[in-house]
């Protein structure tokens, strides 16, 4: 009877530990997996915004009967400018075709002649998207080359888009701090009732002279464990958003690649790893310094 009761009370004491480490477990991937998504809209909002900038650029209208060789020259020298990505060259019987199509007629036959103008459209990098940028390109422009007629761009768009594009990263970036601190706060309550179980055992540590370092280690390792196996489990609940998402909106192909992804798993894997640690770190060190009478009013 007696054996029977010991494995009894053996396999209950198992079944409770099981059960607060499983409970510790899918809290921190639980919390891992929203932090997860917070870092996938970072990156999302970065793919973005380079996107929606490297489309806005400028037109630079022609003169009239400018010669091929100038073109060719202006558009080479645009080419390896760096703060160009791509140029295109519009003569004029292309511009009046586009111009038809939007209208419905063409303008010719009601006016005699082409109206239109020749231009090259100058697509820009990310980083010279911004009013700043593209009049210090203007002036550079007029001031070295005589094909150019006019230099044509939405500035008031731009400054629109740039400041939205501030206004969404200063958002996302206070979003992401506060759930940071709100992420590591339920980490540490995780992990501190754990070791609130084992406050007595942490005393009796002490009592046969082990080292504060030498009580931390076996706790910061097996949270470190938890933080490892909630981040995989919070990777595949991200997995399986991002395959939702991408069979929803074929769009999103162009902003989430494998290496966004990728990056994305580390940055959880640590941060699974680095709040366990430093909350059992606190934790455990709360009960290291506890006298043992007050271990019983906690």
């Amino acid at each position: 009877i007696t054996n029977k009761v010991m494995s009894e009370s053996k396999s209950g004491r198992h079944i409770t530990f099981f059960n607060a480490r499983l409970t510790s477990t899918i809290s921190i991937s639980l919390v891992l997996f929203i932090l997860g998504i917070v870092v996938l809209m970072g990156i999302l909002a970065t793919r973005l915004s380079m996107y929606v900038k490297e489309n806005m650029g400028f037109s630079i209208v022609l003169k009239e009967n400018v010669k091929e060789s100038q073109v060719k020259k202006l558009q080479k020298k645009l080419d390896i400018a760096p703060y160009v990505r791509a140029t295109q060259y519009i003569s004029k019987e292309d511009a009046l075709k586009e111009l038809e199509v939007e209208l419905g007629e063409n303008p010719k036959d009601l006016l005699g002649f082409n109206p239109l103008q020749a231009s090259i459209e100058v697509k820009l990098r990310s980083d010279y998207a911004h009013p700043d940028s593209l009049v210090w390109i203007e002036k550079g422009l007029r001031k070295g080359t005589v094909a150019i007629d006019d230099i044509v761009y939405q500035k008031d768009l731009i400054q629109l888009v740039n400041d939205n594009i501030r206004r969404i990263s200063f958002m996302l970036l206070g979003l992401a701090v506060v759930l940071m601190l709100i992420s590591f706060a339920l980490i540490s309550n995780t992990i501190r009732l754990g070791a609130y179980s084992k406050r007595f055992i942490i005393h009796t540590m002490k009592l046969v002279g082990a080292t504060p370092a030498f009580i931390r280690k076996p706790f910061i390792i097996s949270n470190i464990i938890n933080g490892i196996i909630g981040a995989f489990i919070a990777m595949a609940l991200l997995s399986g958003c991002v395959y939702y998402l991408l069979t929803e909106f074929d769009n999103l192909y162009t902003l989430i690649d494998i290496s966004s992804l990728f990056w994305v798993f580390v940055i959880v894997l640590l941060l699974g790893v680095v709040l366990t640690a430093i909350s059992a770190w606190f934790a455990v060190n709360r009960y290291i310094r506890m006298d043992r009478d007050n271990l019983y009013y906690v």
